[in-house]
């Protein structure tokens, strides 16, 4: 038999436990103190830190603050301690009046974690409150005729201690006449009541003194006295009757001052002036009496003052009718006040976390909001919201505490301040409600690399630019703040042509703009490949690239180079050939040109500058090709002179010229013949040749000058001999001046030729010039030193081989010329 007893013990057992393990959960986040009233301030009340599992030194690391509402700071956290203490003293009585319980809610915020933790407190209460009576004389009128036994009530002593420390017993000092007899109420109130014990006789003892004490249960007891005078009244049969033992009145709280609540009325059956009955209130406490008036005469009770049910929601007073024979008649009235919805949410901000980071996790705590409505019933209820286009909620805490934490993600880029309205609305009819604003700013993370624009660039300079000259700005945008979005720029290091890169171009870290190191030559650097770097200043740094094509320019910085004919070293112009039956459009040469520039600075275009026979060549405009104009005739000079210019297209143009000499000959291929009859000497002393040819001409020169000399030797002979008289000796009679020998042949010689020799400064190079036939009368004429009809050959006394090559076939074309 006991095997099945223990079964349903075990099962109450496991009920018991269950039980026990929902209240722990339910009271777990509750931490609980007490402290006695009235003790000193910084009192120890309870650990706080030790509850919370913080370290005492860092309490103010952690944020951990106390927050309550709507009452002034009872309590204090010691920074030192990390525990608990009052800030200032405590008194039960004010703060929680009769009840038995005095607790005290208060909220322990921790900042960092978000989190918020209740701290329940009871105020212990001590024996710190005398019972006191309303007043201290007391005026009882008993008729002489009453019978023994009768009760009369006594005021009653208020203590606002609770428990043992309040009032416990009243006693009254010894008397025959009368004796004490003590009621407790249904609501434990003890009422203490008078009751005449031996009749009394007006003529004997008008008047009996009594006092009588109430005492508490404190320790130490504690105590106050009231006199009682009794004063023995003449014969009065009835006492008044009220038409109710108890009145009860409904009154909302906004009903204006003077509004009549009821009327209590009292009968009294004795005529005459002892049915008159007059009203008062008894039993009625010091907050209670401005606020409600009563008409001694007719007993109607009206508002003297607001009422205001969040103050107090119920009264409860007596109220005493008496005769003119001091018979009493009395009654209770209960005034229940009924909230109406007049008090608007109340929301405040316990604790505002601003700014928030943009990267701060959905579920973040912004704000702790202290929401309260002084109402009560719907009219107290209320709802808390927020707009529900932002990225914020309200959760419900503690206590009427909610808090306010993000929904998603934020994006300061997007949004980097918040206007938060949090709206408050009661339940009641109508509904009130409230807005409170919180501006919340978003702090900026560094999330956003600088970009750029465009992921390319093109720039362009011209060639020939100054160093340091600028050539290009780049703008990187960084949509963060402060130092995130601080952007440097950089250039990727490179090489170009065998040099870094950094050489040729350089940019400015702070605005981007590029600039020129070097002179660039768009022959040599046609293009750049360049890759800016734009960095922000965040930690960790954020970047991105852009490419920029840098291209050079050309400007018209390069004249027309000619490539053929190609100029002798000497200085000396080279000799075409051309043949005298060469038909007109005949190709004679071809000028070839370039120009190292480009684009239009490179067109070339030939025009014949110069020629010795104007008409008888010409020069293609784009080709460059010589070509005869019309026939040769054989009155065209032998040696023709050409000077062609070369000129390009560019701003300004630039231009180059070359002279050409052309070689006009019946039999082309008898000359190349004998030119290719000549074999180039290998001997090394064939340099000697030209100064053979020099000696030669020197020797023909002295010739010419011997002549000149005996011609004018001659002619002064025959001019002194024309002066001498007739018949001298000496005459010679009969010979003519013209038959002199010699004579003829030497004017025959100057009329056919004339030679000149010149010899320049430069000891390396000489010119001999072999002109026209000459057919002037003079001896010497102008004419036949013109310049203009000579063939000029160069010749090097210090040439090359080749040169000397040269030198041979200008001197072959010369004698070839000569023999003529």
């Amino acid at each position: 038999m006991a095997a099945p007893q223990s079964r349903p013990r075990r099962g109450e057992l496991i009920l018991l436990c269950a039980l026990l393990g929902t209240l722990w959960e339910i009271g777990k986040g509750q931490i609980r103190y007490s402290v006695p009233e009235e003790t000193d301030k910084g009192s120890f009340v309870g650990n706080v830190s030790k509850d919370l599992g913080l370290d005492p030194r860092e309490l103010a690391k952690h944020g951990v603050r106390i927050v309550s509402r709507g009452r002034t700071q009872l309590f204090a956290l010691n920074p030192s301690s990390g525990s608990l203490v009052t800030a200032g003293r405590i008194d039960r009585e004010e703060l929680c009046a009769q009840s038995l319980r005095c607790l005290i809610n208060i909220n322990i915020l921790v900042e960092d974690k978000g989190k918020l933790f209740g701290i329940e407190i009871e105020i212990v209460d001590i024996n710190d409150n005398n019972p006191k009576f309303q007043v201290e004389d007391l005026e009882v009128k008993i008729n002489e005729i009453a019978v023994p036994g009768a009760r009369y009530p006594l005021p009653e002593a208020v203590d606002p201690d609770v428990g043992v420390n309040s009032l416990q017993s009243y006693q009254l000092n010894p008397n025959h006449h009368f004796s004490l007899v003590v009621q407790t109420g249904d609501n434990g109130v003890i009422n203490p009541e008078l009751v005449l014990e031996r009749a009394l006789d007006r003529e004997e003892e008008a008047t009996h003194h009594l006092v009588l004490t109430a005492s508490d249960g404190g320790e130490p007891r504690r105590s106050s006295t009231v006199r009682i005078h009794v004063t023995v009244l003449d014969t009065n049969d009835n006492a008044p009757v009220f038409a109710q033992p108890i009145y009860r009145v409904k009154v909302l709280e906004n009903v204006p001052p003077g509004t009549r609540l009821l009327t209590v009325t009292a009968s009294d059956p004795d005529e005459g002036i002892n049915g008159k009955v007059v009203y008062k209130f008894r039993k009625i406490n010091e907050k209670q009496t401005p606020l409600f008036q009563l008409n001694e005469n007719t007993g109607e009770i009206s508002i003297a003052k607001s009422l205001d049910y969040e103050e107090c929601s119920f009264y409860e007073m007596e109220i005493q009718a008496e005769d003119v024979g001091a018979l009493l008649g009395r009654t209770k009235l209960f005034i229940l006040v009924e909230d109406v919805n007049d008090n608007r949410p109340e929301v405040i901000i316990t604790s505002l976390f601003s700014p928030v980071l943009e990267n701060s996790l959905p579920g973040t705590v912004i704000a702790f909001l202290s929401v309260h409505d002084q109402d009560s019933g719907k009219n107290g209820q209320v709802v808390c919201y927020t707009r529900d286009n932002l990225p914020f909620k309200l959760e419900e805490s503690i206590d009427n505490y909610y808090r306010l934490v993000t929904r998603k993600y934020l994006d300061r880029e997007n949004v980097s301040i918040y206007n938060i309205t949090v709206m408050a609305s009661d339940l009641g009819t109508p509904p009130l409600s409230t807005e409170t604003h919180i501006a919340l700013h978003v702090a900026d993370i560094n999330d956003n690399p600088p970009t750029f624009p465009h992921a390319s660039y093109s720039a362009y300079i011209l060639e020939n630019n100054l160093r340091g000259a600028s050539i290009f700005s780049l703008t990187a945008h960084d949509p963060d703040s402060q130092e995130n979005a601080q952007v440097t720029y950089s250039v990727t290091e490179d090489t170009l042509q065998g040099a870094p890169l950094s050489s040729f171009i350089s940019i400015n870290s702070d605005t981007g703009v590029l600039y020129a190191l070097q002179s660039f030559d768009y022959e040599q650097i046609r293009d750049l490949q360049l890759l800016v770097t734009a960095s922000d200043s965040g930690d960790p740094p954020l970047s991105s690239n852009a490419s920029l094509s840098l291209f050079v320019l050309d400007q018209n910085d390069n004249k027309p180079e000619i490539l053929y004919p190609a100029l002798p070293t000497d200085g000396s112009t080279g000799v075409e050939l051309a043949p005298r039956s060469a038909e007109p459009g005949y190709l004679v040469t071809k000028v070839v040109a370039v120009d190292r520039d480009s684009g239009q600075n490179a067109w070339l275009s030939y025009r014949l500058l110069k020629a010795s026979e104007p008409g008888l060549f010409a020069v293609g405009l784009h080709t460059g090709e010589v070509r005869t104009a019309r026939a040769l005739l054989d009155r065209d000079a032998l040696k023709q002179s050409l000077v062609v210019a070369v000129q390009d297209h560019g701003q300004p143009p630039l231009s180059a010229t070359v002279t050409l000499t052309v070689a006009v000959a019946d039999s082309i291929p008898e000359v190349l013949t004998e030119l290719g009859s000549l074999k180039p000497s290998v001997d090394p002393n064939d340099s000697s040749l030209t100064l053979y040819l020099v000696v030669a001409v020197a020797a023909v020169s002295c010739v010419f000058l011997a002549f000149v000399v005996v011609l004018l030797g001659l002619r002064l002979r025959r001019w002194h001999k024309s002066r001498l008289p007739q018949g001298s000796g000496g005459r010679l009679v009969g010979v003519p001046a013209s038959h002199f020998v010699g004579v003829e042949e030497v004017q025959a010689f100057l009329k056919t030729y004339s030679h000149e020799v010149s010899l320049t400064a430069d000891s390396r190079k000489s010119h001999l010039i072999f002109p026209q036939p000459n057919y002037a009368d003079t001896l010497i004429s102008q004419e036949s030193c013109e310049k203009n009809d000579s063939l000029l050959t160069s010749i090097d006394f210090h040439e090359c081989k080749n040169e000397a090559d040269r030198g041979q076939v200008s001197l072959v074309l010369c004698l070839l010329l000569i023999s003529r």
